[in-house]
């Protein structure tokens, strides 16, 4: 997967819900409205152009980016280009991550599946979504096992489940099992709808994947937390 070419399509497909109601407010974080996650995701783009060009992880200051319409469009607009333009080098360059591999290629796939979320966050907003691609989606549930769950983890914030789960995606045939031993339960369904139960989006009983073998066990393992 072409990670670069992902990431631009999302940064484009979230600056066009730029032009939607910025008061309105984005169910999954917290009490943000549009105008603050669109905030958020422009700030983090500069954050990663830091840490590929000065190799730090400090944070950009929200406060000073703009909040009307006309401003933030444009701001946005300029932090993903500078995020492009940061990304589209050799992808093995050495890079400050939190966590490994500590490269560009990290942060090509980690910011593709968090402009993704927040596209699709920013959408279910205004009211209406469109489709995550199939692969990419898969990718973030890849994702969340090889990394975020294991981040979760190291940091003392998650433990170890003693059982596992396996979860399969529908649409691309891939499946993942997470946690110690064999499997004993599984949940599958297709790779959006794994993705968005996985990061809190949908609840882990939602009815859009299905679960066989032992549930209660299973969304036991996948409490986690698995992200932050």
């Amino acid at each position: 997967m072409d990670h670069l070419v992902e990431l631009r399509r999302e940064l484009y497909a979230f600056g066009a819900v730029l032009d939607g109601d910025l008061s309105a407010p984005v169910e999954h974080c917290g009490g943000w409205r549009l105008v603050d996650l669109a905030v958020h995701v422009g700030a983090g783009n500069l954050w990663v152009v830091a840490a590929v060009r000065e190799g730090h992880g400090d944070s950009y200051d929200e406060d000073a980016a703009p909040r009307d319409r006309a401003g933030l469009k444009a701001w946005y607009a300029k932090t993903a280009d500078a995020l492009v333009q940061a990304l589209a080098v050799d992808p093995s360059t050495e890079a400050w991550t939190f966590f490994p591999p500590h490269t560009v290629g990290f942060w090509r796939r980690r910011r593709s599946q968090e402009t993704l979320m927040h596209r699709w966050d920013a959408e279910h907003a205004l009211g209406s979504t469109t489709p995550m691609d199939p692969a990419l989606a898969a990718d973030g549930v890849a994702e969340v096992f090889d990394t975020m769950a294991l981040r979760m983890i190291s940091k003392g914030a998650a433990t170890c489940p003693e059982q596992a789960v396996r979860i399969t995606a529908t649409d691309s045939g891939r499946c993942w099992t997470y946690g110690t031993g064999e499997p004993i339960a599984e949940v599958s369904g297709m790779a959006e709808d794994l993705l968005l139960m996985l990061w809190g989006r949908k609840p882990r009983d939602t009815g859009s994947v299905t679960w066989t073998g032992d549930r209660e066990a299973g969304l036991r393992v996948l409490a986690g937390p698995l992200v932050p």
